[in-house]
């Protein structure tokens, strides 16, 4: 069995009050080991050793800090094997896809490497001859970094890193089914060799702990990942201290196929982005809107598809684990039936079982509804499940308005073998990003965020490195 620490100032221990929250494989339901709890105190500390730690820090070269973000890329590599199996025993997705997952929070590692010494500020004409002006970027501070189980290791490496790079130290605050991979991570940071205080573990109640990074004065920035609700939350509470905030919050991301499309990329798109973790990512699509023109033939290659998928152990050869917990399967359940209740077609699947025996955890086949509505829950809500909505719809302007019509805004995709149409759709797609022929969007150099309800700031390249730095101007008169 696991017994994951918290690590705070460079030390790996216990909670105060040593308390271990129990961790269990979402597949079996069987626990596969425990964490320690971070009582108050120990929060505290780590934010004190944050603040402390940055003042060395933030002195640093880009190329010293770049050059500890190199050796944890490569003690990342050589361990992803361990990675990945702790992934797939605390968040249930197939190993394959834990393996993807340690490859993808690892090209995060090497690109900010590189992207710290690439930092610039600017030397602007002056208004006078007897004046020098000159605008530099400094690290914004300490930073908490709070994030949910889906990704339990990328999440939070994806804004580790750019805020290591940019000189900010940080504390990372994992979700609670999934604290083990963060603990399995900062055995490699630990050895790594970052200074005392500069990358820090907490783990165990998210409101206390978000209580204690949002009230506290020296935390100058928050980085939350979850859900829209937790995101307005944080909002509210950063205005006391004035904290920088960077939200990713939940999606409702739309696919779109037009008549035009190459249907066999169509059909791959949708497989490719609904079905990754069984559904239970950010980005995945959860509206296919097909022009009717091609309905038939569009639904018939899905379903070819969708039937050889497999859900089971994420350690055998299956397509898709569990679902999480049984709360995010009731969630998928209500809006399955909520479909079929208000005249949905249950084209394939639609039904969740137990593991085994009606024990274990919570399976739920690959699933596709036809004749969907707008008025159904699943083209209100996101269901984070796998699960494929399929509605028609007949001009380019109606496919823009249903995909539009929802205060979420984070990701979509659409196909089209029109370039004409093609320019004009990503530019009338109210989102953050947009998918052209491609249900894979994600990339350590491209910007990843949401507009709407779906948050703000950007991880991912130069632009989210910015997100960790304060711009500050010089004026010198000589």
């Amino acid at each position: 069995m696991k017994k994951g620490q918290l690590y705070i100032n460079g030390q790996f221990r216990e909670g105060a009050d040593k308390q271990h929250l129990e961790v269990i494989n979402p597949y079996d339901l069987e626990p596969i080991g425990s964490q320690s709890v971070a009582e108050g105190s120990d929060v505290r500390q780590a934010v004190s050793c944050a603040a402390e730690s940055f003042k060395r820090w933030k002195k640093q070269s880009a190329y010293e800090r770049g050059a500890l973000l190199r050796k944890l890329y490569d003690l990342v590599l050589e361990n992803e094997e361990r990675l990945a199996k702790m992934i797939t025993l605390e968040q249930g997705k197939p190993l394959s896809e834990a393996i993807g997952e340690v490859r993808y929070a690892a090209s995060y590692l090497s690109w900010y490497a590189e992207e710290g010494i690439r930092i610039k500020g600017d030397i602007l004409e002056p208004t006078h001859k007897t004046m020098r002006m000159q605008v530099i970027k400094q690290p914004v501070g300490p930073v908490g970094i709070i994030t949910p189980w889906n990704f339990p290791l990328a999440m939070f490496v994806r804004k580790m890193a750019p805020a290591l790079a940019a000189g900010c130290t940080v504390i990372i605050k994992p979700a609670e089914q999934t604290p083990l991979t963060a603990y399995e991570f900062f055995r490699l940071v630990d050895e790594a060799g970052f200074p005392d205080g500069v990358c820090q573990l907490v783990t165990g109640d998210p409101v206390e702990i978000g209580k204690i990074f949002m009230e506290a004065e020296s935390l100058r920035k928050i980085s939350f990942t979850g859900s829209t609700e937790v995101g307005k939350l944080l909002m509210a509470q950063s205005a006391e201290t004035v904290k920088k905030v960077s939200l990713e919050l939940g999606g409702h991301a739309p696919l779109i196929v037009f008549a035009d499309a190459d249907l066999d990329k169509a059909v791959q798109g949708t497989i490719d982005s609904k079905f990754r973790n069984c559904g239970q990512v950010c980005i995945a699509t959860n509206r296919v809107l097909v022009e009717k023109s091609i309905l038939p033939a569009y639904q018939e290659k899905l379903l070819e598809k969708v039937a050889s998928l497999k859900a089971g152990s994420g350690f055998e050869e299956n397509d898709m684990g569990p679902v999480i917990d049984r709360q995010g399967y009731e969630k998928i359940s209500e809006h399955v039936d909520d479909a079929l209740n208000r005249g949905a077609n249950l084209l394939f699947g639609g039904q969740g079982y137990r593991q085994k025996d009606n024990q274990g955890g919570y399976l739920f086949q690959p699933t596709v509804l036809g004749n969907i509505s707008e008025d159904m829950k699943i083209m209100q809500e996101e269901t984070f499940g796998p699960v494929v909505p399929i509605t028609a719809f007949e001009t380019e302007e109606e496919a823009l308005r249903i995909a539009n019509q929802t205060p979420f805004g984070l990701a979509s995709y659409f196909y089209t073998e029109n370039i004409s149409r093609a320019i004009r759709v990503s530019e009338g797609l109210e989102f953050g990003m947009v998918g052209i022929n491609t249900g894979r969007i994600s990339s350590a150099q491209a910007p990843f965020g949401g507009v709407k309800a779906s948050g703000f700031g950007r991880e991912g390249g130069y632009y989210g490195i910015e997100e960790y730095l304060h711009t500050k101007y010089i004026g010198t008169g000589i």
